[in-house]
């Protein structure tokens, strides 16, 4: 069956048609779920509750631009809302506009210690880290998904570099001691 034939077949509730549709899809978007999300567990319920609401809107797709794009857009948003529900932007507000480099060498950092620190950023950071660094969002469209400010934004992904930065630091460090 074809994406389109799928896509037709979920507008009218076919259990099986979304079945597929979830086959086809749930590997990307879990991964884009766990991006965004404190945890794995929590990975899984943002990933469910994003399929609740592309089965609900699913009609709303015109057709127009990519289907998995629409799909990644639709569970951003889900994971989002959990966050902007909780309010995790009201506590600090800081002002940090020093750009800071965050110089990774792969050679020397493994991807799945760089993926375990990035999850390990506190939620404010992490997200705007995500989606400024990740999936290539302005900071203007990171404050109107957020609904913050532009300067919070900003302020967000340096202190979320700084983070890292040092923990990465830290990461050599450690390995150039334990080589010795």
């Amino acid at each position: 069956m074809s994406l389109n034939q799928l896509i037709e077949n979920c507008r009218i509730n076919d259990t099986k048609a979304q079945g597929e549709l979830y086959k086809l899809f749930s590997s990307k978007l879990f991964s884009v779920c766990l991006k965004y999300s404190r945890n794995y567990a929590e990975a899984e319920d943002n990933l469910q509750d994003a399929f609740l609401i592309i089965f609900n809107k699913i009609e709303q797709y015109k057709s127009k631009g990519s289907f998995e794009g629409w799909l990644k857009r639709i569970t951003i948003n889900t994971v989002l809302q959990r966050y902007r529900n909780e309010k995790i932007f009201d506590i600090i507000n800081e002002n940090v506009t020093d750009e800071v480099e965050l110089d990774i060498d792969e050679d020397n950092v493994p991807l799945e210690y760089l993926l375990k620190i990035i999850q390990e950023l506190p939620d404010r950071y992490r997200l705007v880290f995500n989606l400024y660094v990740l999936d290539g969002y302005s900071h203007k469209e990171i404050a109107e998904m957020l609904n913050i400010n532009i300067g919070t934004s900003k302020s967000n992904l340096a202190r979320a570099r700084q983070i890292l930065k040092d923990i990465i630091e830290n990461y050599k460090t450690r390995q150039r001691l334990q080589s010795l």
